[in-house]
């Protein structure tokens, strides 16, 4: 009976997780208000050259490694003012071997 209390418990603390913690451990993320991590273009402020003649709204993909070895796939769109919003990201785990 205690097991079944014990899980029960750890079972509700962990459903009561949100996702607001470090952004290099989400595997997908989707919309407005992205953090930039550790390898995004936009990371220390926005990069000057890449978008300075692209379109509005104009979209492009950045792929990098992060500082935990994983593939991290961003798409960003040009705003009007030039500057870059990440609107989304995936990080894929690394396999070695088979």
């Amino acid at each position: 009976m205690k097991t079944l209390l014990v899980m029960a418990i750890a079972a509700l603390a962990l459903t009561a997780c949100n996702s607001t913690g470090n952004p290099e451990f989400r595997a997908i993320d989707y919309g407005p208000g992205i953090a930039p991590i550790s390898g995004s273009l936009t990371y220390r402020g926005q990069p000057k050259r890449r978008s300075a003649n692209m379109p509005v709204g104009s979209t492009f993909t950045h792929e990098f490694y992060n500082d935990f070895g994983s593939r991290v796939e961003e798409r960003y769109r040009v705003l009007e003012d030039g500057s870059l919003d990440i609107f989304s990201r995936r990080i894929s785990s690394i396999t070695i071997g088979r």
